[in-house]
């Protein structure tokens, strides 16, 4: 059998644009299905019309792009919107407390309050299958990503002065190092 004739494995039919008899299809429908389909450069078939990378290089023009691991719905898709958005709205809406009491001169309660709840989300997008728009990368990227920030901003507001509530004695040592050296 010649390398134009051949049988397509997973169509059934042949790679030159005939059906299985040897005859020309002779509907859109057949043609349909018997006529490669190429959908970007990228992936365009080989000459036995089944798809291959030629590069490893994406696409210029991106189409679309996939939803992040759980970032399907919170809640059923017959709720409203904020109940199907709960857990991002929980946690802007610590944001948004925490930065009202840092306007109302309470920058320590205020700072821990910011912190905590990027600490939550990274709570809520370990625990929960599905956060909705809380979903911004990958699961892991986004729990380091909410993780690190709001342990990062707790520790600073629990070192701020005046008083602060937490002395990591190392940290003077490098100050007075750096700035004495």
């Amino acid at each position: 059998m010649s390398a134009d004739r051949s049988i397509h494995p997973d169509r059934g039919d042949r790679t030159d644009g005939t059906d299985a008899d040897g005859d020309a299809p002779t509907s859109d429908y057949e043609r349909a299905f018997t006529e490669p389909v190429v959908r970007d450069p990228v992936s365009a078939p080989d000459a036995d019309g089944i798809p291959r990378r030629t590069t490893r290089r994406f696409p210029r023009f991106t189409r679309d792009t996939a939803r992040p691991e759980g970032g399907g719905r919170a809640a059923p898709g017959d709720a409203p919107a904020p109940a199907r958005q709960w857990p991002i709205l929980a946690v802007l809406g610590l944001v948004a407390l925490g930065l009202l009491l840092t306007a109302l001169d309470q920058f320590r309660v205020g700072t821990i309050l910011i912190g905590a709840a990027l600490l939550s989300g990274a709570a809520l997008r370990w625990l929960l299958p599905g956060v909705g728009m809380l979903a911004v990368r990958s699961r892991f990227t986004d729990i380091a990503t909410y993780g690190l920030l709001g342990a990062a901003i707790v520790l600073l507001a629990l070192m701020a002065q005046p008083d602060p509530l937490l002395q990591i004695p190392f940290l003077k040592d490098t100050l007075h190092f750096t700035v004495d050296g």
